[in-house]
């Protein structure tokens, strides 16, 4: 296999070229399933690139189901090749996601997730929510940075809607957006109590099983974001 090293920094390039390669290299070979791909360590090599930068774009093609890992065995292709060189195609052409695409698609899990949440949660559930609102209280009254503390009330209300589509989906979208979107902070006390009003209103209303009355609070607490977002529709046109 014969590729040219390269030097890239940005990841997300390092990770297009890997997957570029393997593609080529599985054209060139006309590989099929059941195949056996090059080690970690010779992409490595090859490419010039870190071994984790291979596992990261190897575990990207897994998760798509184009190739399988197995451990102390190799790599192997794990679909027919028509189908899968154009799969790779596709995933090439998604590029990184815009943070608009990324909101919209949070916004619509949320109020899918808090709506069943609040119709199939457990006891064991709203102990969970409970304690991850009682860490988002306890960051914002102390006027420090809550992002990872909101996050975790989220998915606690995603892993209590009881579909694992939703919540596995949440753990992808919900770190993309806080790496970008720095959210508006009041800085006074009633501006804080406010936010924590939303929080403490989305956690009754799943507590008392009111699952329309939760998803109209969700869409509340996300009016700062929506208005963020119709901004951005009107700078972008």
């Amino acid at each position: 296999m014969k590729l040219n090293p390269v030097r890239i920094k940005d990841n997300a390039k390092i990770h297009h070229l890997i997957i570029s390669k393997i593609r080529d290299f599985i054209d060139l070979r006309k590989l099929v399933e059941g195949d056996k791909l090059p080690s970690e360590r010779e992409l490595s090599v090859t490419l010039n690139v870190s071994r984790r930068n291979v596992r990261e774009a190897i575990d990207k093609l897994e998760f798509y189901g184009i190739v399988k890992s197995i451990p102390q065995t190799g790599i192997f292709i794990n679909t027919g090749r028509v189908a899968l060189i154009g799969m790779i195609d596709g995933l090439l052409t998604l590029g990184e996601q815009d943070f608009l695409s990324l909101v919209e698609s949070r916004l619509m899990l949320e109020n899918k997730a808090v709506f069943l949440a609040a119709t199939r949660r457990t006891v064991d559930d709203l102990q969970e929510i409970e304690i991850a609102l009682d860490r988002y209280k306890s960051k914002i009254l102390s006027k420090e940075s809550a992002l990872e503390e909101d996050l975790l009330f989220h998915l606690a209300i995603a892993k209590a809607s009881k579909n694992t589509t939703i919540y596995e989906m949440m753990l992808q979208i919900i770190p993309k957006i806080i790496a970008v979107f720095v959210k508006t902070r009041v800085c006074d006390e009633e501006g804080f109590n406010y936010e924590i009003d939303k929080h403490e209103s989305i956690f009754q209303a799943i507590k008392n099983r009111k699952p329309e009355e939760a998803v109209k609070l969700m869409e509340f607490h996300f009016e700062l974001l929506i208005e963020f977002c119709d901004d951005f529709k009107e700078r972008v046109v």
